[in-house]
């Protein structure tokens, strides 16, 4: 078989050459930082594409002369910071450390300033075919990506600088989804076929820490949780929804609360639905709201235009949730992600090496417009962290902070609570918040993100 961009080469060694580099020097912030590049590493013996199968490994030159440090950190104590450019559950190719048009340095030139070692992995995704056509990135593609470069990293860790003990994922919207599954599934053997049958070193895929912004994740259960939020809501991105969609919207609302139900999760009391999708999940939800405005209410933002919004004294102290979520707006006719006529880019995150896009979801194949196929289960159960976190023989990451904007609208603010509530039930370290006025993006908050990672990364009392 052809691969597309594959060289002649049968056979990639899995050993790392500190001889290959160039030497990069950046001012960030008056600061002059000077690292070695390598870059377009094959992380995997037998890669599909070497377009995407690749590695950018970033080190701040310090941690080459001998006694050097930056900050708390030395060339065996830095973090690393392990940034996927995954979008759309599309390719991506691997990030590299730069300054934005306004000046600022992303999350990859800023890492490298405060004394990490960057490691950028690229992915296959739901596009990359091979030079015959066949698709080669359809799930679960992009997270055996993901696993075989942190293999990689641990397989070289006497060759690399940095900790591979504190190696800290990072995402955004897919590539968000992406971060939470590599944190929640580590050494899980579900991935094992798939990491052999590309040649991924023999080691450890855990990692120690998770950012994941706006995560688009949980895709079996999205659309229930979309139309929980926007039921009635008709008017999305420009257009009105038919009869039909707004009759869809009504069924798969109603499926929501027992998914909820079922999962048994708890915050002081159990948060559960009843039949209208009422109750003290919702609740919860809401608080997390409540907080956002707050904080943006202390933060001198002026909220008295938002009359939904119950401010006494300077406390807010109710939302009206309905009235949120007109104000947030449906972004996406019903359903959101299992697309009936097979449109979405979920649908085709879940087609095979012959056929572009299946159904996900028994709804969506039930009702299907077209000639379709449903996707294998195991694969659908691989692409949700919610079925690893504290499973057994699977080593999910300690720490995560997980963030969506409050008018985010690319899935619903249902899903990152429900992976925050299950990790935090399962005993996990989580750091989730609602940024106020924010919509569908990351890496806007990096001051924070790394101040979050270095205290994650020295110990601290009840850091545990």
């Amino acid at each position: 078989m052809s691969f597309k961009n594959q060289s002649a080469t049968s056979e990639y060694s899995l050993e790392f050459d500190p001889s290959n580099y160039t030497e990069t020097a950046v001012t960030v912030n008056s600061k002059t930082v000077i690292y070695r590049a390598y870059e377009g590493i094959v992380y995997v013996k037998y890669p599909v594409d070497t377009t995407y199968q690749i590695m950018n490994i970033y080190v701040p030159v310090e941690y080459y002369e001998e006694g050097q440090s930056i900050g708390n950190y030395n060339a065996k104590t830095a973090p690393i910071f392990f940034p996927n450019p995954i979008g759309g559950y599309m390719p991506g190719t691997p990030m590299s450390p730069s300054i934005d048009m306004s000046g600022d340095p992303n999350g990859a030139l800023l890492a490298l300033s405060k004394g990490y070692v960057v490691a950028a992995p690229g992915a296959r995704g739901r596009t990359t075919q091979a030079d015959n056509s066949l698709y080669t990135g359809k799930a679960p593609a992009c997270i055996v990506d993901l696993k075989a470069a942190v293999r990689y990293l641990r397989y070289n860790k006497n060759l690399i600088p940095g900790d591979t003990e504190k190696i800290v994922s990072c995402g955004t919207s897919a590539g968000g989804a992406a971060s939470s599954l590599i944190a929640a599934t580590g050494n899980n053997k579900d991935y094992e076929p798939y990491l052999k049958v590309i040649g991924a070193a023999n080691e450890r895929d855990d990692v120690f820490a998770a950012q994941c912004y706006c995560p688009i994740t949980n895709l079996d259960h999205a659309d229930i949780a979309y139309e929980w939020l926007f039921n009635g809501i008709n008017e999305y991105n420009g257009s009105t929804m038919t009869d039909n969609q707004i009759t869809i919207s009504s069924q798969l609302k109603s499926l929501f609360p027992a998914y909820v139900n079922s999962l048994g999760l708890v915050k002081g009391t159990e948060l559960t639905l009843d039949a209208d999708g009422d109750g003290t999940f919702k609740d919860y939800v809401k608080s997390f709201l409540i907080m956002s405005a707050q904080k943006a209410l202390d933060d001198n933002t002026d909220l008295s235009a938002l009359t939904w919004i119950t401010i006494t004294d300077g406390t807010v102290t109710d939302i009206d949730f309905s009235e949120y979520a007109g104000y947030a707006t449906r972004l996406k006719a019903a359903p959101a992600f299992d697309g009936l006529d097979l449109s979405h880019a979920e649908n085709g995150l879940f087609g095979s090496v012959t056929i572009n896009a299946k159904h996900f979801t028994q709804f969506g194949m039930e009702n299907s417009t077209v000639d379709s196929f449903l996707a294998d289960e195991h694969i659908v159960k691989m692409l949700n962290p919610m079925n690893y976190i504290g499973a057994q023989e699977t080593d999910t990451a300690r720490y995560w902070r997980i963030r969506h904007g409050a008018v985010d609208r690319d899935t619903a603010l249902a899903i990152p609570v429900i992976l925050a509530t299950k990790l935090d039930n399962e005993g996990f370290n989580v750091d989730f918040a609602i940024p106020w006025g924010q919509g569908h993006g990351g890496d806007y908050d990096l001051d924070e993100l790394f101040t979050w990672i270095d205290n994650v990364c020295t110990p601290q009392p009840g850091n545990h």
